[in-house]
């Protein structure tokens, strides 16, 4: 009979796996290969969430990494900013370049009818090639050689189809840049996997969010085909059950924690794969939330794990050389909740604010608009 994991089970295992449970001692690059990448639409996500990872996260080695190009700023899953290794944007852009095309011809196909998109990409990657422009920066080219056409549409058309990442200064710690865009290629030096198989990812997806079912799958990558991709792999997974009887797969030998395993309190930023990767995010988001994904799916706040779930909001108020950590909770918090989060947030002010004063306040419990 197959077992069955609750949402607790699937919680404690999601954590350990994303390292979550316990800060470990490993260099950044290796970190966001394991999770095979971060979120990055902000630009400041990824530096949040590898410093609630790693003992003694240091900003300046991820920016170090990001200006010798080790590490890249790109769209590999769901066409949202990612920062994943160079090695692994070689193999993920690729692969899912299709759910690239299929958004532009989804979203533009009327306002581009006409048009060879094949001759607007390389017109485009021809303009990128000469230095890095931003979107906009295209646009004033793209229309004096297709006038009449809808401005944005042709701007989307000459990026969205080739894969791209995004120089920094944009994405380092302390500094802020344009948005500018440039081959990925050209910038890393060396050409893309030419024909890269889906397998390899789902297992490492697996791996590090697993259990999981096809829907998670196709939640976290965009892909389509997952369900062929699990049958095909099948021989090589075991599968368990969720609450709901959904089938779930996961490696042979990957750990799975007990539902009561401790858990610490976690600060992440807006947008973290933690809470992004699973059609059914209940493993993750507390019930106190209400209605199951609508904080993460509809509302930009940076989340709080308490007890394993997101349980709270955080943000940050400077004034002067003045920093507040403020912290909403979604439910009554325990005299040792409340302690934690004082602790954790203390060193998490010394992250952002080391030079200044630092104070902390914690709301009452309050439902979050959803």
């Amino acid at each position: 009979m197959t077992a069955r994991l609750t949402a607790r089970n699937l919680n404690r295992t999601l954590l350990a796996r994303q390292l979550l449970l316990d800060r470990e001692q490993r260099p950044v690059a290796d970190t966001v290969e394991h999770l095979v990448g971060l979120q990055a639409q902000n630009p400041t996500d990824p530096h949040y969430s590898l410093w609630s990872r790693l003992q003694d996260f240091d900003p300046g080695e991820l920016n170090q990494l990001l200006l010798n190009r080790q590490v890249v700023r790109c769209w590999p899953m769901r066409r949202t900013v990612h920062l994943v290794t160079a090695r692994d944007a070689k193999v993920l852009l690729p692969l899912t370049q299709p759910v690239a095309l299929r958004t532009l011809r989804g979203n533009f196909r009327r306002r581009l009818e006409g048009l060879d998109l094949d001759e607007v990409a390389a017109f485009g990657r021809k303009l990128l090639e000469e230095q890095p422009r931003t979107r906009g920066d295209l646009i004033p080219h793209l229309t004096q050689r297709w006038p009449g056409y809808d401005r944005d549409a042709l701007g989307y058309a000459a990026t969205i189809p080739l894969p791209l990442v995004q120089p920094p200064p944009r994405g380092l710690w302390g500094q802020n840049g344009k948005a500018v865009l440039t081959p990925a290629d050209t910038w890393l030096g060396d050409n893309l996997e030419p024909d890269p198989s889906p397998d390899t990812i789902v297992m490492r997806y697996l791996a590090t969010y697993g259990p999981a079912g096809n829907a998670d799958i196709r939640t976290w990558s965009g892909l389509t085909g997952v369900k062929e991709v699990t049958e095909r792999l099948r021989p090589r997974l075991r599968t368990f059950r969720d609450n709901e009887g959904r089938e779930l797969f996961d490696l042979p030998d990957a750990p799975l924690l007990d539902a009561d395993e401790p858990t610490p309190v976690r600060f992440l930023p807006e947008f973290d794969n933690v809470f992004l990767s699973h059609a059914d995010r209940s493993r993750i988001v507390g019930p106190d939330v209400g209605r199951v994904g609508a904080i993460t799916a509809d509302r930009t706040v940076r989340k709080l794990l308490i007890d394993g779930f997101v349980n709270a909001e955080w943000s940050l108020d400077s004034k002067g050389d003045e920093t507040t950590l403020i912290v909403r909770p979604y439910r009554p918090l325990s005299p040792d909740e409340e302690a934690d989060i004082t602790s954790e947030g203390a060193r998490l002010l010394t992250l952002v604010a080391p030079d200044g004063a630092h104070d902390i306040t914690i709301h009452p419990p309050a439902s979050p608009e959803v």
